[in-house]
Formats: structure tokens, C-alpha cells, sequence
């Protein structure tokens, strides 16, 4: 697996919105392009490729100071889930933040989520609470 950023509006960037459409909103009845994506660009989108280019998983991360980052929109390829795409992927952009100074990590998870994000390290913090239609936890992890 090739780990890269993906730099906003190019192919790669429209290759991670359809997946990130495929897996997360249509299965919800929602729709990733009938929302705003330009504010995406100051934002830092990572992947995941194959050796011939194919986006297997793909996460955005969010500045929200010099030390902490939000990291949204985590989506693994249906045919590539439980393959170790995820953990790789978070493990690498863990790895990338902390060197650009992010130490505080935070993310709504989905509850269906929570134990992937518990054996990367992330604690919940508070009660679950209702985004896009499903439950969710805020989780965060300082490194």
C-alpha cells in the first residue's frame, strides 16, 4: 500500500470524494456532492493507494490549532475492509500531524466505529449524540 496526500481538486481528490460518497453518505440516503466541498481546500486529505494507483482508504484532517487536528470523513473500500487499510492509514497520518506539530487527535466516530478507534489508542470522551442521521462519540487521543 502507497500512503500519500491528496491535494485538493485533483483526480485523487475526486477519487477520495466518491469513495468517501460511496461509504458513508448514500448508504445513509445522503449525498457527499450536494454539499459545499470548496471549504475541503484548506483542509488535508490523505490516502491510501494500491501499486496501480486504486484509492483503498482515504481520511481528512482538520487544523484547528498548531497542536490540534480533527480528523473527519474515514472511509475504507467496501472490498478492502478488515484487510488493515484503516489502521495503516491512521497509523501513517498519525505519524505525518505529529511531525507538522499536531499532538491532540479528536474525530466524531461512528458508534459502529468506537472499537476501531479504541485499539489505535482513541478514548471516548462524553455521551454518544446524533450526526447525519446516526450515532456517534466523540473520541480523541493525545500523542
Amino acid at each position: 500500500m502507497i500512503f500519500r496526500e491528496i491535494q485538493f481538486g485533483s483526480d485523487d481528490f475526486h477519487k477520495e470524494c466518491e469513495l468517501r460518497n460511496s461509504v458513508l453518505r448514500l448508504p445513509l440516503g445522503l449525498n457527499l456532492f450536494d454539499e459545499d466541498l470548496s471549504k475541503e481546500n484548506k483542509q488535508m486529505h490523505f490516502g491510501m493507494f494500491d501499486e496501480v494507483g486504486k484509492l483503498l482508504a482515504c481520511v481528512v484532517a482538520v487544523a484547528m490549532s498548531p497542536t490540534d487536528v480533527r480528523i473527519r470523513q474515514m472511509a475504507v473500500d467496501s472490498k478492502h475492509q478488515g484487510a488493515g487499510c484503516g489502521r495503516s492509514l491512521m497509523v501513517r497520518i498519525e505519524t505525518d500531524l505529529a511531525k507538522r506539530g499536531f499532538v491532540h487527535f479528536f474525530m466524531h466516530a461512528r458508534v459502529s466505529a468506537i472499537g476501531f478507534y479504541e485499539k489505535l489508542g482513541y478514548t471516548m470522551v462524553g455521551e454518544e449524540f446524533t450526526e447525519v442521521g446516526i450515532s456517534h462519540a466523540q473520541m480523541e487521543k493525545c500523542i
